[in-house]
């Protein structure tokens, strides 16, 4: 018996893999977010869903899930304001938790000035506003973009 992948260069199988068992690559959620699009993957098996990308549904370990764009609505969770950043960020800034409406938390940026958090913040309604990418360090494998979100709810 033959095996599918004779005479196939690593990359050319690690490609077919990449597409057969992750719909969505950490690369394609950036640039979607780039284009002002938030996505997720919803789980096919338990309907749940994913985001960030995974190449299993976190929740039942399914790998059978497909790409769902996402509305940037949420929940502030939490938050804390950065006044010393580490290395690839500049301070201050305001990263924050967001439970969206879809289910799946989300870490990103509030679209604040630092003076105006406070705890009367947590639990007020969010919308994804844009994005915020970051040089990141010599650690992180450089530049990423995550999701701003400004509150929608006086």
């Amino acid at each position: 018996m033959v095996s599918a992948n004779a005479g196939k260069t690593q990359e050319e199988i690690e490609k077919e893999l990449e597409k057969q068992y992750i719909p969505l690559s950490y690369g394609e959620y950036e640039e979607a977010l780039s284009n002002g699009k938030l996505v997720g993957l919803k789980c096919l098996s338990c309907g749940k869903i994913t985001c960030h990308p995974m190449p299993v549904c976190q929740w039942c370990s399914s790998r059978d899930m497909e790409r769902v764009e996402l509305s940037g609505e949420g929940e502030l969770l939490t938050f804390t304001v950065i006044r010393v950043a580490p290395e690839g960020f500049d301070a201050p800034y305001i990263p924050c938790l967001v439970k969206t409406k879809e289910g799946p938390n989300i870490i990103g940026r509030l679209e604040l000035e630092p003076e105006q958090a406070s705890q009367e913040l947590i639990g007020k309604r969010v919308k994804m506003s844009g994005t915020y990418t970051y040089k990141g360090d010599k650690f992180s494998g450089g530049a990423h973009v995550c999701p701003v979100f400004k509150i929608i709810e006086p």
